[in-house]
């Protein structure tokens, strides 16, 4: 029931995701859904949950007052192992204290962390956090190290992921209290740490993973999607100035690197460290990126994601 365009949107992605032979249940309030599931010609699951989360509400103070959510449920059939994992488009806070309170952390995790994926040459790039936690400790950062190559080497079949501390400079030394602590923790452990990066070398081909705080990583994600927009929008004017003919030799071109810069691609981002896998998908998700997050989830899910993180840190 989350999202700009649900139910619409929401549950046609569900009906893609379910030819591509993903086992999909709908959650949230079963005649709406039904109804568009009978206009689309599907027989997916519904799971009834009448209440919904709103964008404004509160996200602890909701799942206790609106138990019967479609969130809530949601988090309940992961939790009680009825499902393998969940994807939503709405409230992410109300995502993040269901995943975090009703499904739960896996032991020894601080604070879950939202891991997205940016589309670098070679393979793309995890960086976590994107929005979770504003501020962290060392620790943390050591864990959201942990957890994403855990993921890389799942999700992006990386065997064995370059991390990378984004700090303000790449020497040692370089950033705050924080970065200098976490760069002395992050060389003395196992994993392939390969030092500081500045923000630049996200996009390059130099890490599989990127660590920071959510608050950081947050404004880096939203600010390099803002750019993506206005240099596509400064290209376009410069391709429809040129002669037609020679638009059209240009066109396919530009549209195969939109997709590949398209967040929709991915569909949503992985929550790491709960105990079962949850995607957060976008408000704005249309039913290609409801149909790829849907995908994402099925992926971490049929490969044991939460379980091989818990492995990593236990």
């Amino acid at each position: 029931m989350g999202g700009d365009h649900a139910p619409t949107e929401t549950v046609a992605g569900a009906v893609e995701a379910g030819r591509r032979g993903v086992e999909v249940v709908l959650v949230g309030q079963g005649d709406v859904i039904r109804a568009e599931l009978e206009r689309l010609g599907s027989d997916l699951g519904v799971v009834d949950a009448p209440e919904v989360i709103a964008m404004g509400d509160d996200p602890a103070r909701a799942l206790r007052e609106k138990p019967g959510s479609s969130i809530s449920v949601c988090a309940g059939l992961v939790a009680d192992g009825t499902v393998g994992g969940m994807v939503s488009a709405g409230s992410t806070g109300a995502a993040m204290a269901a995943a975090a309170i009703i499904i739960g952390r896996i032991r020894g995790v601080i604070r879950p962390a939202i891991a997205s994926i940016f589309p670098t040459p070679g393979s793309p790039t995890l960086v976590l956090d994107s929005g979770a936690n504003p501020e962290v400790t060392p620790e943390q950062l050591v864990q959201f190290a942990i957890m994403g190559s855990v993921a890389a080497q799942i999700l992006l079949g990386v065997r064995r992921p370059r991390v990378g501390l984004l700090s303000n400079g790449e020497e040692k030394g370089k950033g705050r209290d924080l970065e200098r602590k976490a760069y002395d923790l992050l060389e003395a452990g196992p994993l392939n740490f390969v030092g500081n990066i500045e923000g630049r070398d996200v996009a390059t081909d130099r890490t599989d993973v990127v660590v920071t705080d959510g608050f950081t990583g947050n404004v880096f994600l939203k600010t390099t999607e803002g750019t993506g927009r206005l240099v596509s929008q400064y290209v376009m004017e410069a391709v429809l100035s040129l002669p037609p003919d020679v638009q059209q030799q240009v066109l396919p071109a530009l549209a195969a690197v939109r997709d590949r810069l398209d967040p929709e691609t991915y569909g949503g981002a992985q929550l790491l460290g709960v105990r079962g896998v949850t995607v957060i998908a976008h408000g704005s998700s249309s039913r290609v990126a409801i149909a790829n997050a849907l995908t994402m989830a099925s992926d971490g899910a049929e490969r044991d994601l939460p379980g091989r993180i818990a492995e990593q840190l236990g």
